[in-house]
């Protein structure tokens, strides 16, 4: 079943009751992983295995995207720096006990690469945010899986 989320805006990732935070670096510059993230969505099935379908709608003002297991979203983008920033609003899922969520990209300069940060800010039921908590290993090892795969695609196609 489909439920509309509180709608929340670019602070939540600030203030949102749960925050989950995670980094790696990447050997490609923070162009090429902007345009990973924010202008080629429908690839992000190839480097983050967890997504099995993500498309843009409204024009690209969002995205629809689903994951192994069924769950969905339709959401907004909220912010588009180029090179720095990617990030977006959850409107509707199927996923349980979830009330809000907002997750940002960004991207700084490491070295001769970039840092990737991912922040999960959410907003939910005490169950899910303990199953949050408890999952966060998981969800951390997904993330540098996702961003480890990220840097091999885009070191084939600019090598």
């Amino acid at each position: 079943m489909t439920r509309r989320l509180r709608p929340v805006g670019l602070d939540f990732v600030e203030t949102a009751p749960l925050r989950l935070v995670f980094a790696a670096e990447v050997s490609a510059p923070p162009e090429a992983v902007y345009r990973a993230l924010a202008e080629e969505v429908d690839a992000w099935p190839r480097w983050f295995t967890s997504v099995t379908l993500a498309r843009p709608v409204a024009g690209g003002a969002g995205r629809e995207v689903r994951l192994k297991g069924g769950t969905r979203f339709l959401e907004t983008i909220m912010a588009t720096d180029r090179a720095e920033r990617y990030a977006y609003r959850v409107d509707e899922t199927n996923a349980p006990g979830l009330h809000a969520l907002l997750e940002e990209w960004r991207l700084t300069p490491a070295g001769s690469g970039t840092r990737v940060q991912w922040t999960f800010a959410a907003a939910g039921a005490a169950p899910l945010r303990i199953s949050l908590r408890l999952g966060r290993a998981a969800l951390g090892r997904a993330f540098r899986d996702a961003v480890r795969n990220l840097d091999r695609r885009l070191a084939s196609t600019t090598g």
